[in-house]
């Protein structure tokens, strides 16, 4: 399942994603939003839902207040449902439950909404947020390992980002969205290959998907942490590469010290690069943190607690 890149290749990465960042041709980010992705990876899902339901109810017509709201309704799900396999924090295997259809619900109407603004009067902004909406499931859809459905919408979410870059090339968020699905299908070829016998998926690149998660870190838009966190992610679970995979969350954990999962995934690669001290003192800032959803909270400190035990 694991793939590598050789380590000069991942150095010429690692000196482009630390370059200094210009904003692509994303869509302006209303200051209300702005706000609440504050809260959302400042440790504070629960806030940020308020402030995007009010979103909703005073633009009901804007794909990004439902969208939103589904983000940080994922953060609070991704949280209680952390857990440790193969030394690494992540979700392995999440069940179904209740709440989950609202979630879901949330990513349709974002899809909904987007597509018949986009219907009306074709523009890369709204294929950008139908594809974010196919993302949401996608995403949610991997929690469970439910890969036929994380391929439907994934190939939707592709289509979606293409269009919109067709129309704006510049659009570093749809990049994020297409560096994912790149980087993913070519990381798991035994899965897909049993997939694109029966649903016609296309293929991926991992190298691309690396270059456009990049582009998205740069572009400063909607999907910067997003983009950032899952590459550091995915080269410290698929491709081992833990010092460039701390580099590139390090910055997470100085612009959000109370975000208890950047915390927790920067202290697991300072362990695994055998930098204890630095790993013990992530752990006990994420022991120390006041953390609003009980069952996130009761979740993060357990592990922090098990990671700390194992130094």
């Amino acid at each position: 399942m694991k793939t590598s890149l050789t380590s000069c290749a991942l150095l010429l990465s690692l000196l482009t994603l630390l370059a200094p960042s210009t904003r692509a041709g994303n869509p302006s980010i209303p200051p209300a939003v702005q706000d609440g992705i504050q809260k959302i990876y400042s440790g504070d899902p629960d806030a940020a839902i308020d402030a995007f339901r009010k979103l909703q109810a005073s633009d009901p017509e804007n794909p990004l207040g439902y969208l939103m709201e589904a983000e940080a309704s994922y953060r609070k799900i991704y949280c209680a449902a952390l857990s440790v396999r193969y030394e690494m924090p992540d979700v392995w295997d999440r069940t179904k439950r209740p709440g989950d259809d609202q979630y879901l619900a949330l990513a349709d109407k974002a899809v909904a909404i987007a597509t018949a603004a986009y219907a009306k009067h074709d523009t890369a902004e709204m294929h950008l947020y139908a594809g974010l909406g196919w993302a949401v499931k996608a995403r949610f859809f991997s929690l469970s390992n439910d890969h036929k459905a994380i391929a439907r919408a994934g190939v939707k979410a592709r289509e979606e980002f293409l269009k919109a870059l067709h129309l704006d090339p510049e659009m570093s968020d749809a990049k994020t969205g297409l560096g994912l699905y790149n980087y993913y299908v070519d990381t798991l070829p035994e899965i897909v290959k049993l997939l694109r016998l029966v649903m016609d998926i296309p293929g991926g690149n991992k190298r691309e998907g690396i270059e456009q998660l990049q582009a998205g870190i740069n572009g400063k838009g909607l999907t910067t942490e997003e983009a950032r966190f899952y590459l550091a992610k995915n080269l410290r679970n698929y491709d081992h590469q833990y010092d460039l995979a701390a580099a590139i969350a390090s910055p997470l954990v100085k612009q959000y010290p109370q975000n208890p999962i950047f915390l927790l995934l920067l202290g697991n690669l300072h362990a695994e690069l055998g930098q204890k001290e630095e790993a013990r003192n992530n752990f006990r800032a994420v022991q120390k943190l006041q953390i609003f959803d009980p069952a996130c909270a009761k979740n993060i400190q357990q592990l922090a607690g098990l990671f700390l035990n194992s130094l």
